[in-house]
């Protein structure tokens, strides 16, 4: 029996049957084959300033760690394989339920970014998606559903985005929406999430969580089913943010060098400083001197004479001074301000303005009649309460 970590007879002669073929595509015989490969190791080991054993030890090492990298990650494989459990409804593989188009996307982090997917991502950016925060790795990001992207990049919208950017690739059916939906987990811009809690695992109590703020998590998957959610890793061009950035640097760098600048700037800036205040200080005495007005004219001449009445109300700048001064309103006014908006009301619908006074003049001297015989029945006479045909014309 051969001893562990040696090949045995059966690997020995698969081994010696490969190097003899080797061998033969390069028109050399075994010998010299062996031959070759051996100054080959002997170059390769004088090189690393180490001898031929020495570095023929280390090929070993690294071969035998290798094996067993890709021995563990088949162990996690099948592990996780194991631990899903039986497909659930829906899914492939089960019969009687049907099948759903989903298929895996690998990713590759380190891959470049396709200039279409951007492109994708772009036009897709600028489409109502309906997102929604979440967090992820402690960040807030963007996330939104598959089937939102999907029906963006089946709109019109996409055909006219096409139209002026030849990057974008074309959509003819659902299948060809998916594909193109695809690039954007290949080159990752973004990615496909699912929700966790944020406090498993811990001791402690939970804590109070937004409402509608999910905590989410990448799934090694990246599938692209139409209810599924994805998560934003574009954040689109950055000039936007570098140029505002670089105007805030500016703007303190030009405040910090102040004395440096030329004495007419100086100058200007101080005058306008001193403008600026000047005022700010006449807005401030005008808010006290109308109230002052007020108060006296408020005992003095009832209700109270305001000036520029409309100065703190919601209306734009030139409005605040208009008109220039106006009485406090009181109760009665705004009951009137009301009738009179119920009158404007009524002159827009002249029918039916015309038809209440006839109704109504109808109806009263009516009431009046039964109630004058209804006096003269009983004896004594009591007041008519009943409606006048002045007060329904008031």
């Amino acid at each position: 029996m051969a001893t562990p970590g040696q090949p045995t007879p059966q690997q020995l002669a698969a081994m010696q049957q490969q190097f003899a073929a080797e061998a033969a595509k390069r028109g050399l015989t075994p010998e010299e084959f062996a031959k070759q490969q051996r100054e080959q190791l002997n170059a390769e080991a004088a090189k690393h300033g180490m001898t031929t054993e020495q570095y023929v030890t280390q090929l070993r090492m690294r071969a035998m760690a290798a094996q067993q990298k890709a021995a563990e990650v088949q162990r996690q494989l099948q592990a996780n394989g194991q631990s899903q459990g039986p497909p659930r409804p829906g899914q492939p593989g089960q019969p009687g339920q049907p099948q759903t188009h989903t298929q895996q996307v690998p990713v590759n982090p380190n891959s470049p970014k396709d200039p279409k997917a951007i492109a994708v991502a772009q036009f897709l950016r600028s489409q109502n998606l309906k997102p929604r925060t979440c967090i992820m790795d402690g960040q807030r990001k963007d996330m939104f559903k598959v089937k939102r992207a999907i029906r963006a990049l089946e709109s019109p919208a996409y055909e006219k985005a096409r139209k002026k950017n030849p990057l974008l690739p074309p959509v003819t059916d659902r299948a060809s929406a998916e594909n193109v939906f695809k690039l954007l987990p290949l080159s990752v811009l973004a990615l496909r999430v699912s929700k966790v809690d944020p406090h498993a695992g811990h001791g402690h109590g939970k804590t109070k969580r937004v409402k509608g703020l999910w905590t989410v998590k990448i799934e090694q998957h990246q599938e692209a089913d139409p209810m599924m959610h994805y998560v934003w890793l574009y954040e689109g061009p950055q000039w936007k943010q570098k140029a505002m950035a670089a105007a805030v640097v500016a703007g303190i760098f030009a405040v910090v060098l102040f004395p440096l600048w030329p004495i007419m700037l100086r100058q200007a800036v101080w005058y306008l400083s001193v403008g600026m205040m000047g005022l700010l200080g006449l807005f401030f005495a005008m808010a006290i001197f109308r109230l002052i007005l007020f108060c006296i004219t408020v005992f003095a001449v009832p209700p109270g004479l305001w000036l520029f009445p409309n100065l703190f109300e919601d209306v734009g700048f030139f409005d605040s001074f208009k008109p220039l001064w106006g009485w406090q309103e009181t109760g009665k006014k705004k009951k009137k301000s009301k009738k009179a908006a119920s009158s404007a009301a009524q002159t827009s619908n002249p029918q039916a303005t015309e038809s209440a006074p006839a109704a109504t003049a109808e109806t009263a001297p009516a009431a009046t009649t039964t109630a004058t015989e209804s006096a003269d029945a009983a004896g004594p006479v009591k007041r008519d309460l009943a409606p006048r045909v002045e007060e329904v014309e008031e």
